[in-house]
């Protein structure tokens, strides 16, 4: 068989030992960071901790749960994935759903697609965003950072394109048994759909959690800053004044800021674990038709 070639096991050991250093590479920075934060203030100044931490502490996670800033910023953060994934997964599930029909059931469907595709290339930009952001009153509140965002053409194109490859026959078994639209998305295409929700599901996750500009543009009090944003203000911007004085006095920045960057991370890491798995059909699928 094709598998049990030369040629073959040549390229699955060179694969696979490429595919480990990547992973590793990936991996250390993290790891770093976490040997970092468990280590003493003195060591870790003096930049002696590598892979092992030195004079082992808790000592800054303490500090950092101890920091009312962070853990409001964490609930912002945790708050916006939450409400910004699902109710986005429902308006593009939606959308989805109305342009994955033919235009002989949708007649404005291609009228609506382009329309959904130019925006993918020209946007208002940022002044008029503000704006609108603005004057809808939303600014200093946490829609702002989920209803620009709210609509994502990528996903909805992913998620059309996977509604396409479900059978027309059980459609049409569905309308004959008296369902109607919704009846048939919510028993018919939304459960054989797992794997591309969960990809776009694992995309908007990320993109939350992770996102931290709009956080410095629309939010302008701290305790509503999301994790992002905060973390940014005080690791790239190095503005230390968000931090209690109390919470780090006596203790290294740099384990502070180490410990407070894993604990972003971790949530995601947590995860993906559970998604991954359909991650590659649900962007295969999804990816190979118009």
């Amino acid at each position: 068989m094709y598998h049990k070639t030369m040629p073959y096991r040549i390229f699955s050991i060179f694969n696979n030992v490429l595919l480990t250093i990547l992973s590793l590479l990936c991996l250390l920075p993290l790891y770093h960071l976490l040997m970092v934060s468990l280590s003493a203030s003195a060591p870790a100044n003096a930049g002696l901790v590598t892979f092992w931490p030195i004079g082992f502490t808790l000592e800054a996670y303490a500090k950092t749960f101890a920091n009312t800033n962070f853990l409001s910023s964490l609930w912002v953060s945790v708050e916006r994935t939450v409400l910004g994934t699902g109710l986005a997964l429902i308006v593009n599930t939606i959308a989805a759903y109305a342009l994955s029909k033919e235009t002989r059931v949708f007649r404005a469907r291609n009228i609506y697609l382009w329309y959904f595709v130019i925006t993918m290339l020209f946007s208002g930009g940022l002044i008029p965003g503000y704006i609108l952001i603005l004057k809808l009153g939303l600014m200093n509140t946490l829609l702002a950072l989920i209803l620009p965002g709210l609509v994502a053409v990528f996903n909805i194109i992913l998620l059309l394109n996977f509604f396409r490859t479900v059978p027309k026959d059980l459609e049409e078994a569905a309308f004959i048994d008296g369902a109607g639209h919704f009846k048939t998305f919510i028993k018919i295409y939304l459960p054989v759909s797992v794997p591309v929700i969960a990809t776009v599901s694992l995309f908007m996750m990320v993109g939350h959690w992770n996102a931290y500009f709009d956080g410095i543009i629309y939010i302008r009090d701290a305790e509503k800053l999301p994790l992002a944003t905060f973390m940014q203000t005080i690791i790239v911007q190095a503005d230390m004044s968000k931090l209690d004085p109390e919470a780090v006095k006596n203790l290294s920045q740099r384990t502070i800021r180490a410990s407070q960057i894993f604990i972003s991370a971790l949530p995601i890491l947590l995860v993906y674990p559970f998604l991954q798995r359909y991650f590659v059909t649900g962007i295969v699928v999804g990816a190979v038709k118009e």
